[in-house]
């Protein structure tokens, strides 16, 4: 029985874990994790906030995910948009979610990344 999503993972260009760790850790806000020894040795970085964990994987030949994405529920997300922009980071709303705010940003290696949160009932 399925319990619970353990984390997403995203690939990346080899050489490219300094740009991760400056977008996910200041720009979203997350926090790297210690990857074990013998999957440190493969490149790559672990990144959490709260209980959503992003695995960055190192992929030759790395292409990004234009369409696939992880969805990432944020609070005050009018602000978190702000903190995004104000970074450099692009910032697209969509309204095509009902019940939902939500924008999506590409992380600097070019993987899309949606984040949305639930709008109250009126």
């Amino acid at each position: 029985m399925i319990t619970v999503l353990d984390h997403v993972q995203l690939a990346a260009p080899p050489g490219s874990e300094k740009r991760l760790r400056a977008y996910y850790v200041d720009v979203l806000g997350m926090v790297e994790i210690p990857k074990p020894p013998v999957l440190a040795a493969r490149g790559g970085c672990w990144f959490q906030a709260g209980g959503v964990r992003l695995h960055l994987g190192i992929e030759t030949g790395f292409r990004p995910a234009k369409k696939a994405h992880p969805g990432i529920g944020v609070t005050a997300i009018e602000a978190y948009a702000t903190r995004l922009r104000d970074h450099g980071a692009s910032v697209t709303w969509d309204d095509d979610l009902p019940g939902h705010l939500r924008f999506s940003s590409e992380d600097p290696v070019g993987n899309r990344l949606e984040f949305l949160e639930p709008v109250p009932a009126t």
